[in-house]
């Protein structure tokens, strides 16, 4: 009986080892503010690469003739340059396939370092400084525009579609936000403006009345801020108090659907415009359906809206699947090549790379808020 029960174990255990040699498990990183004032869109982030690695399990996506098995390594951090330097070792240390993030440019550049030294290909959704890209790490991704196109087609649509003529630029000293900022400014003086005003805060400020009450006094146009929504908010119920009346604007740090939330009813119709990198061309019924259906199938999953970069997270966990499956192999070096040459079609639209890992012809969607609610004014490239 006992030899018996021995021979049953045994046969179980090889059945076992033979299921296991024919599953690969590849585990995706993400990293984001899931923590902090920006906490929303970190969720977001984290909520997208979730959604993708499901659909990935339940499709039983083989790569190299193995059913491959998905895991996220989901990793918060804060918004902060340390911590987000200390969550990429810690996903080097687990020995991740690849990484979709961070979400801030100021943690996605200092973790690229640690990603490129051990050979681990990355993809940030929403990283928007130019300096990731051209650091000339060939691990380095993204999948939305940069702060030069961004900055730069506010800054010409401010002139010449809003006809501002004076303006007021604030940023909160971080990478994205300065960045985006000068980025601006070039724009706005190329254009023919002029920058009544420069002023500096920080992306945890609170009170803004000295600064404010600075540019009230130069009468702008137009108000610029690169920074997030969580300080944009507080931002425009002080601008309010004040009696500033001037048109808001800034990139897709304040592009949320929590900005009106966060503003407090102090938003005038049409006062905020913001450009969000990536977007869908309503004339294109086919993307703008996948794009629908994405949103709608996210709220179903997580009974909550998609804030901002949610899609670009999807988009850039099936890309890098997608990656893995041509190449035959889960082995950052053996699907490398494939990701810098992919050929894409996802929610967000086309997505391939150029030399320095930029995405090529990147979309810019321009917003307005009206009634509290976020509006579309149209795609740009």
């Amino acid at each position: 009986m006992q030899v018996k029960l021995n021979l049953v174990a045994v046969a179980a255990l090889i059945a076992a080892g033979t299921a296991s040699a024919q599953e690969v498990v590849v585990k995706i990183g993400h990293v984001g503010p899931t923590s902090g004032a920006i906490a929303h869109l970190g969720k977001d982030n984290e909520n997208g690469a979730r959604m993708a690695i499901d659909e990935l399990n339940a499709k039983g996506v083989m790569i190299g003739g193995k059913k491959a098995k998905f895991e996220l390594l989901a990793e918060d951090d804060g918004a902060d340059p340390k911590q987000g330097t200390a969550a990429a070792q810690k996903l080097v240390d687990s020995k991740v396939n690849g990484v979709v993030g961070h979400l801030n440019s100021g943690t996605t550049i200092p973790a690229s370092k640690i990603y490129f030294d051990a050979g681990i290909p990355q993809i940030s959704p929403s990283a928007t400084n130019p300096k990731y890209t051209r650091q000339g790490y060939k691990t380095a991704f993204r999948v939305v525009a940069d702060d030069t196109q961004l900055g730069g087609t506010l800054g010409r649509y401010a002139v010449k579609e809003l006809k501002g003529k004076t303006f007021a630029v604030i940023d909160d000293r971080t990478a994205y936000g300065q960045g985006v900022a000068e980025e601006f400014s070039k724009a706005v003086k190329a254009s023919g403006g002029s920058i009544a005003e420069q002023q500096f805060t920080n992306d945890k400020a609170t009170d803004f009345t000295a600064i404010l009450t600075a540019i009230k006094a130069k009468k702008p146009d137009v108000v610029f801020f690169g920074g997030m929504d969580a300080v944009a908010g507080p931002m425009l119920r002080q601008m309010k108090q004040l009696g500033i009346s001037a048109k808001f604007m800034g990139g897709d740090g304040i592009c949320s659907g929590e900005l009106p939330k966060l503003a407090a009813g102090s938003m005038a119709d049409d006062q905020v415009v913001c450009a969000e990198a990536g977007g869908v061309d309503p004339k294109d019924a086919a993307a703008t359906k996948a794009m629908d259906d994405f949103r709608a199938k996210f709220k179903a999953k997580f009974n909550a809206d998609v804030q901002i970069y949610a899609p670009y997270v999807y988009d850039s966990v099936m890309v890098m699947a997608e990656s893995m499956v041509k190449a035959g192999s889960a082995d950052p070096a053996k699907y490398l090549p494939a990701l810098a040459k992919a050929s894409y079609k996802g929610v967000t639209g086309n997505i391939s790379f150029d030399e320095k890992g930029d995405i090529k012809n990147g979309a810019l969607t321009l917003y307005t808020y009206k009634g509290g609610n976020k509006s579309s004014m149209g795609v740009v490239r």
